[in-house]
């Protein structure tokens, strides 16, 4: 967007308009790579740019956003500059955009032209903005810009309204005109930040397969050797990569030129791609996903081809074929520089003008009625008929479903059946107890002591983090991990054990951390060995629980010993990793040799994530931080009893018995969240051994697990955020990792298409 506002200001300065940006900017120091974990750009400031202030980095949509979060720069500068000159039209680049656009919106005294840059298919951010008054703040725009279809779908799917495409440009004359040189290896060019959204990890498995049968080199612009190692397959394929990094405009320039074929496999979220129009300029045709945005630019077979997203097979299949088809590729070469025409800054300028000149002839509104009506955003400033939102067919392509649709539906009603047993649980129980002494309990408590409580559980997880990253670092010492990597995981796995049934956390982190790490398919089962290795640790922690019962109560003896007996399930769990890799042996070749052989493998795999305890300074150090969660967790539950005024009857035995049986029930949960099943545990323990009230013991149980959803979900939502993927996404990419074979000679067009390739 800050290409496209520039180069358009430059264009309409050459044809002799007054214009000025108003924009934030970032000088170089130290606050601006303390909010942005990255050190600002040298730039000179253009004389047409007058700096508003500040921004921050923020996570979203797989990305991270620059926006100017503070007052000053984000509320009252804008407004102020919009004001200081009667401009004759006020062009806002993402209006919804906080805080400058919306602000710059509110500002506007003569008509404001909006465009839209993104593409959002996610309902909650918009529903958000929708609340805080996006619709009526649209409606006050005398024209509306989509810079493509993905994005006036946005526009039309969540606030309604008539939009005009226009799409961002491209110098056409800053590119070589010349052919590219001639070349033995095959150049693929991938240019991006090392978001996960962009598909560099997809690119890097599909030429793994690549160089074993094509003589091929890639370079990367826009990543850092780190990112590179993090997300490649296999580090000695780092002898056929060159990395760049930033780089100049010309040099960019110049890598397009030279590439025989630009790469974009991003997943999703794109609304233009105007790397790829760049390339185009340039001669070179593209291989990118079809997704919405870059469909709506690559016509397939022509200047470039399309290929599933989250799909390397696919990706390096084409890759293989362009490089037998010489005469293809550059025949789409060819194809791609007129097709860069259609997006010629002077044309695309052309167009907004038109825009301008249709938003200056917009009646302005004469009775006071229509002047409020146009101000609070009830009537369009466009003075058409109101549009409102509607819902539009996905402009993606449909994502594959695995697995059966009669299992699909079980699991779904066994879901809703399990939630419905433990929220009745939990209602049987206080209905039993009598609810108002429940409530008349919860409420009596001491909402100091229950912030103290969500403190120290919040603390106690970064704790975890820290142990687990000294395990990870055993398993893997020859991978480039990262603490805030482990502890955004960490975060991940708690927010989804504490809202999803079963131990979906468990296995949930460690693919979140497998992404960051690389070899995802290697490395995914010495993670999952990692959390045997905090298991362990766990046992530890419980056999000192028991201690501690034992030792200051009479819990033992009170009829609960089948939590003892049931805290006997991790240990087998344990066993089975341990022991099963010597006593599988693979003996033949049939089918369930192969299959024994294979588990064999993962097993193997698994335990290597043991290898912290042998390594006395990690090993030392992960059960340090490990232990010293537990006993920050006990703290926790010691607070509780203080915040519900049971200390009198139960101490710090009671808090260790409640740890211990919340933990141990949780193992198998029964229902989500182990609702119901939880509280009666609670209940189990602190009436049953300590002689507290059935209503005081449920309402300790309420608060507990509202404890650690509360602060699950206050350091797990951050993390997601920063991951910028759902749940969802990462099923995708543990499917894309999946291994890449390639033939020696790829397959005839027509076979291709036979057989579904194309």
């Amino acid at each position: 967007m800050n290409r496209h506002v520039e180069a358009l200001a430059e264009e309409f300065i050459g044809r002799g308009h007054d214009v000025r940006v108003l924009a934030p900017m970032d000088p170089p120091g130290r606050i601006s790579r303390i909010l942005h974990r990255a050190a600002a750009e040298q730039r000179e400031i253009p004389d047409y740019l007058t700096p508003l202030g500040r921004t921050a980095g923020f996570g979203a949509n797989g990305a991270v956003c620059n926006l100017a979060p503070f007052p000053v720069g984000g509320v009252v500068a804008p407004r102020r500059a919009v004001r200081a000159t009667e401009f004759d039209v006020i062009h806002v680049h993402e209006p919804l955009a906080p805080l400058v656009g919306w602000n710059a919106t509110l500002g506007a005294r003569t008509p404001v032209v909006g465009t839209f840059h993104a593409y959002s298919t996610k309902p909650v951010p918009n529903y958000i903005a929708n609340a805080v008054g996006a619709r009526r703040l649209l409606n006050r725009l005398s024209a509306r810009i989509a810079v493509s279809e993905a994005a006036a779908w946005s526009g039309r799917r969540w606030y309604g309204g008539d939009y005009t495409i226009v799409p961002n440009g491209v110098d056409v004359d800053a590119a070589a005109s010349a052919p590219s040189p001639a070349g033995k290896d095959l150049r693929i060019l991938f240019v991006g930040r090392p978001d996960e959204r962009k598909g560099l990890p997809i690119l890097l498995t599909a030429f793994g397969a690549l160089v074993e049968h094509v003589p091929c080199r890639l370079t990367v612009i826009g990543a850092e050797r780190e990112d590179v190692l993090r997300y490649t397959a296999d580090p000695e394929l780092m002898q056929w990569i060159d990395i760049r990094g930033r780089v100049s405009g010309e040099r960019l320039w110049s890598e397009l030129h030279e590439a025989d074929v630009l790469c974009a496999p991003s997943l999703s979220g794109e609304s233009f791609g105007m790397v790829l129009t760049e390339a185009f300029a340039a001669g070179t045709p593209v291989i990118a996903s079809a997704i919405a945005g870059y469909s709506d630019v690559v016509t397939d077979g022509v200047d470039g081809i399309l290929v599933p997203p989250a799909d390397p097979q696919r990706l390096a299949e084409e890759l293989q074929r362009v490089h037998h088809e010489p005469e293809r590729l550059r025949a789409m070469g060819e194809a791609a520089r007129h097709s860069a025409q259609r997006y010629a800054w002077p044309r695309v300028a052309d167009q907004v003008t038109e825009v301008y000149e249709r938003a200056i002839e917009v009646p302005r509104p004469n009775t006071s009625g229509e002047r409020f009506a146009h101000w609070a955003g009830f009537r369009p400033a466009d003075g058409e008929p109101k549009r409102p939102s509607r819902r539009l067919p996905s402009l993606d392509p449909a994502p594959a479903q695995v697995g059966n649709r009669g299992r699909r539906v079980a699991r779904r009603v066994g879901l809703g059946v399990a939630g419905a047993l433990g929220i009745g649980l939990s209602l049987l129980a206080a209905q039993k107890i009598g609810v108002d002494k429940v409530v008349e309990s919860i409420v009596r408590s001491n909402f100091t002591l229950v912030v103290v409580a969500c403190a120290l559980m919040a603390v106690s997880l970064f704790f975890r983090a820290a142990s687990w990253y000294w395990i990870v670092r055993a398993a893997l010492p020859n991978r480039p991990i990262r603490r805030r990597d482990v502890t955004s995981a960490t975060m991940i796995g708690v927010l989804m054990s504490a809202t999803l049934p079963a131990r979906l956390g468990e296995p949930a982190r460690a693919l979140t951390l497998a992404r960051r790490t690389g070899r995802m398919r290697e490395t995914f089962p010495v993670l999952l060995g990692t959390l045997v290795s905090q298991t362990m640790l766990n046992l530890v922690a419980l056999v000192l629980l028991g201690v501690i019962i034992v030792s200051t109560t009479p819990l033992f003896h009170s009829g609960t010993k089948q939590l003892f007996l049931f805290s006997l399930v991790p240990l087998l769990l344990l066993v089975v990793v341990l022991v099963a890799p010597l006593v599988m042996r693979r003996n033949g070749n049939g089918r369930v040799a192969r299959l024994g052989a294979a588990v064999h493998r993962a097993l193997v795999q698994v335990r290597a994530g043991l290898a912290v305890f042998r390594e006395p300074r990690r090993g030392a150090a992960a059960a340090a931080a490990q232990l010293g969660a537990w006993a920050i967790q006990l703290a926790a539950c010691w607070a509780l009893l203080y915040a519900l005024g049971l200390d009198g009857k139960a101490g710090i035995g009671a808090a260790a018995a409640v740890l211990f049986a919340v933990n141990v029930t949780a193992v198998v949960p029964a229902t989500p969240s182990n609702i119901g099943v939880f509280q009666l545990a609670v209940i189990s323990v602190l009436h049953t051994g300590f002689g507290v009230g059935t209503a005081d013991a449920l309402a300790y149980g309420v608060i507990l697990q509202a404890v650690e959803i509360a602060t699950a979900v206050a350091l797990g939502l951050p993390a997601l955020v920063r991951e910028g993927l759902t749940w969802s996404d990462l099923r995708v990419q543990a499917l894309s990792t999946a291994p890449v074979r390639l033939e020696s000679e790829p397959p005839s067009r027509a076979e291709a298409n036979r057989e579904g390739v194309v």
